[in-house]
């Protein structure tokens, strides 16, 4: 059933939008089904959960961190992680660069800003973030890099607003391109858009998506 539901995903997302199979709670024979289904990018959202699997699944996996990360759990991913989804403060941006430095890595990271109307869901104003990029002390920052913008709409049945609220991370991406990562290729993810809202988050720009419950089945 989970190849099923993958293929059907897939062919919804254009070959330029990178999905993430959120798998999350989920067993180690579901993640290898998918696995086994061509799928190879997963998304976790607890540490120990991930570092588990990175344990014993295969090591082409590419595992990204998307949950709320604290910063003294940082040590446990950084050997391995492909990508941070939610830096959401200068404080945890700078002991990824310091766990990052120790492994001889460079790690990529996504910053999360905050476009919800909900106070649950974390991430950086734009004020913020343009403070963390104009301090002198985040260009010495060398194990780290930028990778794009990540953000959660709003949880509604209001699809306006949550479109509007993906049109608002489209245009702070826009102007961080822009701004401060105008000669850098590497600077180019807006991650947006989960099951319940992909497909609007794709049409406002979204270039990488987190799909779970479509894929895997609810929790």
């Amino acid at each position: 059933m989970i190849k099923e539901n993958l293929n059907t995903v897939s062919t919804t997302i254009p070959s330029d939008v990178t999905l993430v199979a959120v798998s999350k709670t989920k067993p180690h024979e579901d993640i290898l089904e998918a696995y086994e289904a061509g799928q190879r990018i997963f998304g976790e959202n607890k540490v120990q959960e991930l570092v588990d699997k990175h344990e014993s699944l295969p090591k082409d996996i590419e595992w990204h961190m998307i949950g709320h990360l604290q910063s003294n759990k940082v040590k446990n991913i950084a050997p391995f992680v492909s990508l941070i989804h939610a830096v959401d403060s200068f404080k945890l941006l700078k002991e990824i660069n310091k766990q990052a430095k120790k492994n001889d890595r460079t790690i990529d990271c996504l910053l999360q800003f905050h476009i919800a109307q909900e106070d649950s869901k974390f991430g950086l104003s734009f004020v913020e973030a343009k403070e963390i990029l104009e301090s002198n002390e985040f260009v010495e920052l060398q194990n780290i890099s930028i990778f794009g913008i990540m953000g959660m709409a709003t949880f509604t049945q209001n699809e306006e607003q949550i479109r509007e609220e993906f049109q608002a991370l489209e245009n702070y991406f826009n102007v961080l391109k822009s701004h401060y990562f105008k000669f850098n290729n590497h600077f180019q993810h807006i991650s947006m858009g989960m099951s319940g809202d992909y497909q609007i988050a794709i049409e406002e720009g979204s270039t990488m998506v987190r799909v779970g419950s479509l894929i895997f089945g609810s929790r």
